[in-house]
């Protein structure tokens, strides 16, 4: 449980993504939730959201890893994650129970707290409050998850829209899958890469210079793909972006002297 503060006190659902491969995103995310007025913490005992285990089949490790974050996350104003795909999971909770299981009611409070973060800014952060330094022509990619899941589309841009150096060029088929879909880029290699293919075309025809997202998953997917392919276009989080943290080296380029 978190301390009585004279500020809301929320929870940072890190993801294994940001812990493992850019943990620049969870210390993004910090600096937005306070400036929106909350007080952070991070819990120790949380770990993966459960959505590979969830998308296999594997019920009972998915309701094993679903009690521990439920309780993990016990007693905070909200669940916040800079991850669309990862929250949409901790809404998936509840059909892991039975209604008369008592973490089913549970699942659904905590699912009632679960937000994405540019969700979650949208609806508390004052908007003038945002002072990025970011310069530069950005597209946007819409995650599966976050899109259908969760209805997150015109959040970030809004967000991004409050900053002036940001010229936002829309790509064509902004809400199509990049390919990666979580365990689906492992079963059918072939069929993600070229959708990633596809994807990373429509971001070189934007004329965009910086690619941002909201779920690291698609991000490591595609700035994987631009890479690969020499393309220069850089890619980030947009969450580093509203941060002003964008002084960072992107995802896929090499740490810098």
């Amino acid at each position: 449980m978190p301390e009585d503060r004279s500020r809301p006190v929320v929870g940072l659902f890190v993801t294994c993504l940001a812990d493992m491969f850019r943990p620049e995103v969870a210390f993004a995310s910090v600096k937005l939730l306070e400036l929106a007025g909350f007080s952070v913490e991070v819990p120790r005992s949380q770990t993966c959201c459960g959505q590979p285990a969830f998308n296999s089949g594997d019920r009972a490790d998915s309701a094993a890893i679903a009690r521990q974050t439920i309780a993990a996350f016990d007693g905070y104003a909200a669940v916040v994650g800079p991850s669309g795909s990862c929250i949409g999971m901790l809404h998936h909770y509840p059909e892991l129970f039975s209604e008369e299981d008592p973490w089913y009611a549970r699942a659904q409070e905590l699912k009632s707290r679960a937000f994405e973060i540019t969700d979650f800014l949208s609806r508390h952060l004052e908007l003038d409050k945002l002072q990025s330094r970011f310069q530069g022509k950005v597209t946007y990619h819409d995650s599966c998850s976050g899109l259908r899941e969760l209805g997150i589309k015109q959040q970030p841009r809004e967000l991004l829209a409050q900053l002036p150096g940001v010229e936002l060029c829309e790509m064509e088929e902004a809400e199509t899958c990049c390919g990666f879909g979580g365990t689906f880029c492992v079963k059918y290699p072939d069929i993600s890469n070229r959708m990633v293919g596809n994807k990373v075309g429509n971001i070189r025809n934007s004329g965009a210079q910086t690619l941002l997202g909201g779920d690291l998953g698609c991000l490591l997917n595609m700035a994987g793909k631009l890479k690969r392919e020499g393309v220069t276009i850089e890619a980030r989080h947009v969450v580093e972006v509203l941060a002003d943290m964008a002084d960072i080296p992107a995802i896929a380029e090499a740490a810098r002297n």
